[in-house]
């Protein structure tokens, strides 16, 4: 997916302009990635015999998972981006990703699909601090 990612911005009209460009394709694979993954994590726990204990965790996927994915569209916009909003949209996908990872955690001894969901959040988060930390 990231090579599809690079390949967009580097035919962007705008593409002079921006700057971090493996980190932006890196955060917006990641945020891409977290969304599916976390959106099908919230369809297992919906699965499972014990519904009723996975209610935090299919709250906080669903929460990631929308946020992620709005995340990864507003990145890949180029054209008069506003910083302030693209700020603001990595902290908020860093924060949702860090809560969905930590409740994931709680069932990933259980739970298969929170294990991989876990993963992927901390992949996003980590690819949303890095893009924020080069941004300056």
């Amino acid at each position: 997916m990231s090579d599809h990612i690079a390949a967009m911005l580097d035919v962007h009209p705008q593409a002079a302009e921006i700057s971090e460009k493996s980190k932006l394709t890196e955060c917006i694979a990641a945020c891409h990635q977290c969304a599916q993954t976390c959106t099908s994590c919230a369809d297992a726990c919906l699965a499972e015999d014990m519904v009723s204990d996975l209610v935090s965790c299919l709250r906080s996927d669903l929460d990631c998972a929308d946020v992620c994915a709005a995340t990864g569209i507003i990145l890949m916009r180029q054209t008069a981006a506003n910083p302030g909003v693209r700020r603001a949209m990595l902290e908020a996908c860093r924060a949702a990703c860090t809560a969905c990872a930590e409740e994931c955690e709680r069932h990933a001894g259980m739970h298969e699909h929170c294990r991989i969901c876990a993963a992927a959040c901390r992949r996003c988060e980590q690819a949303c601090a890095a893009l924020l930390a080069a941004s300056g």
